[in-house]
């Protein structure tokens, strides 16, 4: 068997939708050069409406809902929230009527596409509470969504899969949630609440922290079990304000709260980082990219501080040339550590690989593909990027892989295969 014969694609595809919005916060200001002693341009604004009379108020409310209510459930509290966050910045005194807290809430808010453009570098795993049928298995999927700006945010699906080529995907909710924010300052943290989403794929986790400006990027999923026997969802994302990247931690705390934290030490700031699904002897470990050429091992006593770490894999065939690192978190099965990796190769050309890392010490490689399992083929080639094939994690299932990625940066595909014929097509280490 060739490793292009490894994996069948399947005719799904999850394509952007512009139509799905969600209700944001709007801020804005004067350039430095140009503030000066006058009010600011939040005050002006607010000052601006407060001095419209009560029948022109009344007007524009009603505006604002019949486009608003139509498209957002519960639009009236995303906008009381907002007037909360802001009233100590508009210096318009007590605003005692809630008909205008409503409008200064909406002139502070944005209705933003958040997957218009792209959606795309999915990961997978099972869904917390599983309750597939018999012979299938419950999942969530993870989607990277690129809006206006460039600006990325994690988006979410379900679905359930038979471990064959039966695969279903739920229908995703015309609805986008804005969560709730409760953040600390000095430790960086950010706990997002999302109680209107009534399933996960309403849930949009946008930009919040200064350290995500410009983007919450390629989120890898696990399912992880600690050595207490408790079971959660974390997942490793990059974090882009535009210049800097470094990884960040969500954790679901339950379907409808995440935490999320930024990781710390030597070795936190850098792309592609992804975690083991268990502890190895005592430790937390992580795949990396630290260097942007090679992958890396790291350990660490402590999940959110990573100190040290070191190269274990290695540019080795053309179409890795560039560079390798992986695709998501390693999934165990008999033989080891099972790791699907990307290559980039001639004009920047993203293809998807396998290696098969030591149980016990995953530092070693026991086997790896010298052939890409999946590539930018003559119908898969355009895109929002062209030449690219990425996936930010797999799915197993007895010994069969449900493995979705992207194309072009732009959309998502699926693909199913078998473990044992991945073993066959690597090549010894």
């Amino acid at each position: 068997m060739n490793a292009a014969d490894v994996f069948t694609t399947l005719d799904i595809l999850l394509q952007p939708d512009p139509s799905r919005t969600v209700i944001r916060p709007f801020d804005f200001g004067y350039p430095d050069a140009f503030a000066g002693d006058r009010p600011t341009r939040v005050q002006q604004v607010a000052s601006r409406l407060m001095a419209l009379d009560e029948d022109m108020r009344t007007r524009m409310l009603g505006l604002l809902h019949e486009a608003m209510r139509k498209r957002h459930r519960n639009v009236d509290d995303a906008f009381l929230r907002r007037y909360a966050e802001m009233k100590d910045r508009l210096d318009v005194g007590e605003v005692s009527d809630v008909r205008d807290r409503l409008l200064l809430g909406a002139y502070f808010s944005q209705e933003y596409a958040f997957e218009s453009a792209a959606l795309f570098n999915p990961s997978i795993v099972r869904a917390p509470d599983e309750r597939g049928d018999v012979g299938s298995v419950r999942f969530v999927l993870s989607l990277r969504g690129i809006g206006e700006g460039h600006i990325s945010s994690v988006t979410f699906r379900t679905g359930t899969w038979d471990g064959d080529r039966g695969l279903v995907i739920d229908p995703a909710s015309d609805q986008g949630v804005p969560p709730q924010i409760e953040s600390d300052d000095e430790g960086g943290w950010v706990k997002l609440h999302s109680p209107d989403s009534r399933d996960i794929s309403e849930t949009v986790i946008f930009p919040t922290l200064p350290s995500q400006r410009q983007g919450v990027e390629d989120m890898r999923l696990v399912n992880f079990t600690d050595h207490d026997g408790v079971e959660s969802v974390l997942g490793t994302y990059t974090a882009f304000d535009g210049r800097d990247t470094r990884c960040e931690l969500l954790r679901g705390i339950d379907e409808r709260t995440y935490e999320m934290r930024p990781l710390l030490g030597a070795m936190a700031g850098y792309k592609g980082m992804a975690l083991f699904p268990r502890r190895i002897d005592g430790q937390f470990v992580m795949l990396g990219r630290q260097d942007n050429e090679q992958i890396w091992l790291l350990r660490s006593d402590d999940l959110y501080t990573w100190e040290t770490g070191a190269p274990i894999m290695a540019p080795r065939y053309p179409w890795e040339f560039v560079q390798i690192g992986n695709c998501g978190s390693p999934l165990e099965i008999d033989e080891g550590w099972l790791v699907f990796t990307h290559g980039v190769g001639m004009v920047r050309g993203y293809c998807v690989g396998a290696c098969l890392l030591d149980k016990a010490d995953p530092s070693k490689v026991l086997a790896r593909t010298p052939s890409p399992l999946l590539f930018p083929s003559a119908e898969q080639r355009g895109g929002y990027v062209p030449n690219v094939t990425y996936s930010c994690g797999a799915l197993l299932h007895g010994r069969s892989i449900l493995l979705p990625y992207a194309v072009g940066d732009e959309h998502t595909a699926f693909a199913v295969g078998k473990v044992d014929d991945l073993l066959s097509v690597m090549a010894p280490q």
